[in-house]
């Protein structure tokens, strides 16, 4: 691939997990499960008892029995449905304006030289994901889908994100091969990958962000956790993946302005920064150096 003259990698990327990252409970808690009459402790203790039972992977597992549910209590829960309970989504402290907050320190900080893109690589739903209030803060939202027949019923998966295939999404987001039918299998050089890992961020809550995060980290980027305030079962978890160096920080859930998740995040996207101005000079230094 011929190499471009402009330096056209001046682009950060912050990745989401979603449920228990930038919500206390599960989006299904806040949308299905209600509407079923159902609580969430019943609904994923069933769950994982059926993983148990048949070794199954627990994501095709919880969307085959939400269809299941959906069925025997014939609530006809079509694909607009879902994005209309959206709306009951709850968020941690801070998020609503957490995203403009991160965009403005880094146009601040660059003069407007490095753009900012958020995505979301998550387990649930997108049919849910598509309605929430957040939506338009993000450059692409990546989750598991339903196929929906004539009557516009759920009847079975057509994309299952689990832990490990969050991955992909990470390679995607890296090679800007963004959309779903552009292959991410043939070699692509570095320097013309859009996104470096190096300049990616993934913000997750817990043992099933690993993935992403050992990827992200193993490639020169940055990790960040989150639990929930004061709980010292969260924090343990935190412990626990700063001691196998899955992640940089760990932080409380609070997205607002000044609290200590944002502080540290700030720390990061200074040292992405500088990474990204040094790799600037470096490119005009050698396209100079070629010319003389």
């Amino acid at each position: 691939m011929a190499r471009k003259e402009n330096y056209h990698r001046n682009t950060l990327a912050i990745v989401y997990d979603f449920d228990g990252t930038l919500t206390p409970q599960p989006m299904q808690e806040y949308t299905v499960l209600p509407q079923l009459g159902i609580s969430g402790e019943v609904f994923w203790n069933e769950v994982n008892a059926e993983v148990k039972r048949t070794g199954g992977d627990a994501i095709l597992t919880y969307m085959r029995l939400l269809v299941e549910k959906i069925e025997a209590n014939k609530a006809h829960l079509s694909r607009e449905a879902l994005r209309t309970l959206a709306a009951g989504i709850e968020y941690y402290p801070g998020v609503d304006s957490w995203f403009e907050r991160v965009n403005q320190y880094v146009h601040d900080k660059t003069g407007g030289t490095v753009q900012t893109r958020h995505y979301i690589v998550s387990a649930g739903l997108s049919e849910i994901l598509e309605g929430i209030s957040i939506k338009h803060h993000f450059t692409r939202i990546y989750a598991s889908q339903y196929y929906f027949d004539h009557h516009e019923a759920a009847r079975f998966p057509t994309v299952v994100i689990n832990d490990t295939a969050k991955t992909q999404y990470l390679v995607r987001i890296n090679k800007g091969r963004e959309h779903s039918l552009e292959t991410i299998n043939e070699y692509m050089p570095e320097e013309a990958r859009p996104i470096p890992f190096q300049h990616m961020l993934y913000v997750g809550d817990g043992l099933t962000d690993v993935p992403c995060m050992t990827v992200v980290k193993n490639y020169g980027g940055f990790a960040v956790a989150v639990h929930r305030p004061r709980s010292q079962e969260a924090m343990k978890v935190c412990r626990e993946l700063v001691d196998a160096n899955r992640i940089d920080f760990y932080a409380p859930a609070d997205y607002g302005a000044g609290r200590k998740l944002e502080q540290r995040v700030h720390k990061i996207l200074d040292l992405i920064i500088a990474r990204i101005a040094f790799e600037q000079e470096r490119h005009e230094f050698l396209k100079d150096m070629r010319k003389a």
